[in-house]
């Protein structure tokens, strides 16, 4: 068994009230994405728990080969959907939505600005009408900490606000999850709709798609294939960091103890560096070396100098985390190679 997949099953040892779960049906979109399918797996290993699992996706190909292991359970269903299209040709009571699906990698926010804001905001929009219409008792969106903008520098708590460009196509992505955001807590004020809401940080794991172009991404990428590391900057952009399986455990905790209506941010506070600390990590766990070109076009460069998060709130519901991030990288570079 592989350090990743020993960490996930360290998550079924939480004390959380996991009677909640007990013989439910629980939607995850974006299953077959770096957290979506991380939560699939870990509610398919809580055999004593029970629910069943419909993995949702746009994806087929990518499912099956992610969820094959599965094909033989009655507890488990892909489903085949887009979120931003309307989910009423199914007739399924989803009893808890964990709404994970997100065009999260910056070479959509480029390439396809319309769709992400549409899929952010019209999924919400799709998921709550159906949830509400077939006894949903909770919803969880999966946000972003990137909704904060930019800041002062200091921390952000869950009711900071910093400034984004909103006439930049780039805010097609923050701009878009801060509406979902709203939407969401709408929902709860007009027809009581029981939402909770994590804002993640930049999380790293072993199931990031072909397609991922985020920095984390493409450095594991350069380093699997044996090439080293090369910046299109000084990488000096300072960023709060999360291993997945601790991103999973945070979801949980917000999922089953979180307060209606209330936005968590999800960080590891041990694990706050900058993308070129963060690329040297990488390629010193692999035996590779960081190079810096310039020359490189910038154009796809973070505009968001620091993000920091403050976890206190998050806390407070039990969650807490251990292990250093150079061990969690190396699990998570490990589990890749075993995936190619």
């Amino acid at each position: 068994m592989s350090a990743y997949q020993t960490d996930l099953e360290g998550l079924q040892k939480e004390p959380l009230p996991w009677e909640k779960l007990i013989g439910k049906n629980i939607l995850i979109t974006g299953a077959t994405g770096l957290i979506g399918s991380c939560l699939v797996d870990v509610l398919m290993m809580n055999e004593s728990v029970g629910c069943n699992v419909y993995a949702m996706g746009r994806n087929a190909d990518r499912a099956w080969k992610l969820f094959e292991k599965y094909s033989g359970s009655q507890r488990f269903k892909f489903l085949k959907h887009d979120v931003s299209d309307s989910l009423d040709c199914m007739n399924i009571d989803f009893h808890y939505i964990i709404h994970a699906a997100s065009n999260a990698s910056p070479n959509f926010f480029s390439s396809k600005p319309v769709e992400v804001i549409k899929s952010n905001v019209f999924g919400v929009a799709n998921l709550m009408d159906y949830g509400i219409a077939h006894n949903m008792e909770r919803m969880l969106y999966v946000s972003t900490g990137e909704i904060y903008g930019e800041g002062s520098g200091q921390e952000f708590t869950e009711t900071d606000s910093g400034y984004v460009n909103c006439a930049t196509s780039r805010a097609c992505y923050p701009s878009s999850k801060r509406a979902a955001e709203t939407l969401c807590v709408s929902y709860a004020q007009e027809h009581d709709a029981d939402v909770v809401i994590a804002r993640p940080c930049h999380v790293y794991g072993p199931h990031f798609t072909e397609s991922d172009n985020r920095v984390y991404a493409q450095f594991i990428g350069n380093v699997i294939n044996n090439e080293d590391i090369v910046l299109k900057s000084a990488g000096l952009q300072f960023r709060s960091w999360c291993y997945v399986v601790d991103c999973v455990k945070a979801l949980l905790y917000i999922l089953l103890k979180g307060s209606k209506g209330e936005p968590y941010n999800v960080a590891d506070s041990s694990s706050c560096i900058t993308i070129k600390e963060l690329a040297e990590m990488i390629a010193n766990i692999c035996g590779r070396q960081v190079k810096i070109d310039t020359e490189v076009s910038k154009s796809d460069a973070p505009i968001i100098t620091k993000a920091v998060f403050n976890t206190q709130k998050l806390e407070s519901l039990g969650w807490c985390i251990s292990g250093d991030m150079r061990t969690k990288m190396q699990n998570t570079i490990e589990e890749r190679r075993l995936l190619i």
